[in-house]
C-alpha cells in the first residue's frame, strides 16, 4: 500500500473527515443524558441501565485498536465503507427496539462499527496530509472537543422534545458522509500482512475484563486482567508477527508520550464527566443551563484546536504539548481555586482547561507520527486511541466513586471555597498534581534528546 496518497480534494476530505468525527462523538455523548429515560422506559436499575455506555465503551476500545492494526494492511476505503455500514444499521436497529435487550445490541452494534472513526480519522492526517499534519491534527481535535461539550445539549433537546429512541435515529444520518469520504480518499490496494488473530482476541480478554472491573466495580475480573496480560506478554515473545509488535513499548519515547497522553486525557474526560453532575448538585442547574455554562469551554477548545494544529507545524509537537500541559494544570488550579463562586466565574475558568483538550491530542499524534514507523503507524496509534478509551472509562469510575463517599467541607487548597464544593475542589487540585508528573515523565524522557519537528510553511488547505 503506498504512503501518502495524492488525495485531489484535500479540503473536501478534511470537512468530510470533521463531519464524521463530529457526529460519532455526539454520538456516545447524547446518550449519556438519555440514561435516565432508558432506565424508566423499561424499568431498569441504575446498574442495569449502565450496560448502554459500559458495552459500548468496551467495544468501542476494543475495535479502536483492531482497526487501527487493520489500516496498515487495508484501504481506508473499504474500512471506512464497512463501518459506517455497520454503525447505521445498529443505530436503525435501536431505533425499532421493542425491548431493552434489542437496546443492548444495538448499541453493540454501533459500536462495532463506529470504532473504526477514531481509528482512522486519526490515522488520514499521517497519511494524506504530511505536510500539513499538525494543523489537520488539530483541525480533528478541536472538533472531538467541540462536540464532546454540544453532544449533551443536543441529546438533551432530542430526548426532551421528541423521545430517547430519536437519538438512534439522528445517529444513522452519519452514513451521508460515506459517499463524500469515498469521493475524496484516494482508491489504494490492500497490502499483504500477517494478522495475529489469537493474539487479538487475548488483547480483547485483557481490555474487556479490564473495563469491567473498573466501571462495574468487580475487583475479582482483574484476576482474569493480569491472566489476559501474561498470555500477551507471552504471545509478542513468542511469534515473529505479534497483533502489537513488543518493540513498540521498549521505545521510551513511545512509552513517555502515551503516558503523558492518558494521564491529560484521563483528567480532561474527568472534568467533563464531574462537571455537570457539580452543576447539578453543587449549583441546583437544569439540564440547559448546563450545557449553556459549558457551551464557551467547548468552543474555546473548537477555536484553539485550529491555532494549536499550525503552532505543531511552525513550533513543534513537544512545544505544544508543554503549552497543553501548563495551560491544563493551570486551568485545574484554577478550578480548584474558584470552584464555589458563580457558576460564570466558573465556565470562565473551564475555558482555560478545555482548550488544551485539543492540543493534548494534537502534539501527542504528531509526535507519535514522528517515533512510529510507517508500516506501525496504524497499530501504534491504535493503542494511542484505545489508552484515551480506557482513561474515559478509569476517569468516570474512580470519580464516581469519589463522589460517593468523600464528603469534605473544606478543600486541601488554601485558596478554595469551603462548603458542598469542597470535593470538587479537591478533585481539580488532584487532577492538577497529575498533569504535573505527566508533564516531569515526559521531560525526563525527552531531556537532552528533544526534536523540534518545525516543517516548511505549507500551502493553504
Amino acid at each position: 500500500m503506498k504512503e501518502n496518497q495524492q488525495v485531489q480534494n484535500p479540503k473536501g476530505l478534511l470537512i468530510s473527515l470533521c463531519a464524521v468525527m463530529m457526529m460519532s462523538v455526539m454520538n456516545g455523548t447524547m446518550f449519556n443524558i438519555a440514561v435516565p429515560d432508558i432506565a424508566t422506559s423499561y424499568r431498569l436499575m441504575p446498574s442495569e441501565v449502565s450496560w448502554v455506555m459500559t458495552g459500548y465503551i468496551m467495544v468501542y476500545a476494543i475495535g479502536a485498536l483492531t482497526y487501527g492494526k487493520l489500516a496498515d494492511y487495508y484501504p481506508y476505503r473499504t474500512l471506512i465503507t464497512f463501518g459506517l455500514v455497520i454503525f447505521c444499521s445498529g443505530s436503525l436497529f435501536g431505533f425499532f427496539a421493542q425491548n431493552y435487550a434489542m437496546v443492548l445490541l444495538a448499541r453493540v452494534i454501533q459500536a462495532v462499527g463506529g470504532a473504526m472513526i477514531p481509528a482512522l480519522v486519526f490515522l488520514a492526517p499521517i497519511r494524506y496530509f504530511p505536510n500539513e499534519r499538525g494543523k489537520v491534527l488539530g483541525i480533528v481535535s478541536s472538533v472531538m472537543a467541540f462536540a464532546s461539550g454540544i453532544g449533551p445539549i443536543a441529546g438533551g433537546f432530542i430526548a426532551g422534545f421528541l423521545d430517547w429512541r430519536y437519538l438512534f435515529l439522528t445517529s444513522a444520518l452519519i452514513i451521508i458522509t460515506l459517499p463524500f469520504l469515498r469521493k475524496n480518499l484516494p482508491k489504494e490496494e490492500a497490502r499483504k500482512g500477517y494478522i495475529d488473530y489469537i493474539g487479538a482476541v487475548l488483547i480483547a480478554g485483557m481490555i474487556s475484563t479490564l473495563l469491567l472491573g473498573i466501571t462495574l466495580g468487580h475487583s475479582w475480573l482483574f484476576i482474569f486482567t493480569g491472566t489476559f496480560f501474561g498470555l500477551n506478554v507471552w504471545r509478542m515473545k513468542s511469534i515473529e508477527e505479534p497483533f502489537i509488535p513488543a518493540h513498540l513499548f521498549k521505545s521510551s519515547r513511545y512509552r513517555a508520550t502515551i503516558i503523558t497522553s492518558f494521564l491529560g486525557v484521563v483528567c480532561l474526560f474527568g472534568m467533563m464527566f464531574m462537571l455537570p453532575i457539580m452543576f447539578r448538585d453543587a449549583y441546583g442547574l437544569n439540564t440547559m443551563m448546563i450545557g449553556l455554562v459549558l457551551f464557551p469551554g467547548a468552543l474555546s477548545a473548537a477555536l484553539m484546536g485550529q491555532k494549536g494544529g499550525k503552532l505543531v507545524d511552525t513550533k513543534g509537537n513537544i512545544f505544544v504539548l508543554y503549552l497543553a500541559l501548563t495551560l491544563l494544570g493551570t486551568g485545574f488550579l484554577l478550578l480548584s481555586t474558584f470552584v464555589g463562586a458563580s457558576p460564570y466565574v466558573v465556565s470562565a475558568v473551564i475555558i482555560i482547561a478545555y482548550m488544551s483538550f485539543p492540543l493534548v491530542q494534537a502534539s501527542s499524534a504528531d509526535i507519535l507520527a514522528n517515533i512510529l514507523h510507517k508500516s506501525e503507524t496504524g497499530v501504534g496509534m491504535g493503542v494511542f486511541n484505545l489508552m484515551n478509551f480506557v482513561s474515559g472509562a478509569l476517569s468516570g469510575a474512580l470519580i464516581g466513586k469519589a463522589l460517593d463517599v468523600y464528603k469534605p467541607n473544606h478543600p486541601f487548597n488554601w485558596f478554595g471555597i469551603n462548603g458542598n464544593t469542597a470535593v470538587y475542589s479537591n478533585i481539580f487540585l488532584a487532577f492538577a498534581l497529575i498533569i504535573a508528573i505527566g508533564y516531569l515523565q515526559f521531560r525526563l524522557n525527552f531531556y537532552k534528546k528533544e526534536e523540534t519537528y518545525t516543517r516548511k510553511k505549507p500551502a493553504s488547505l
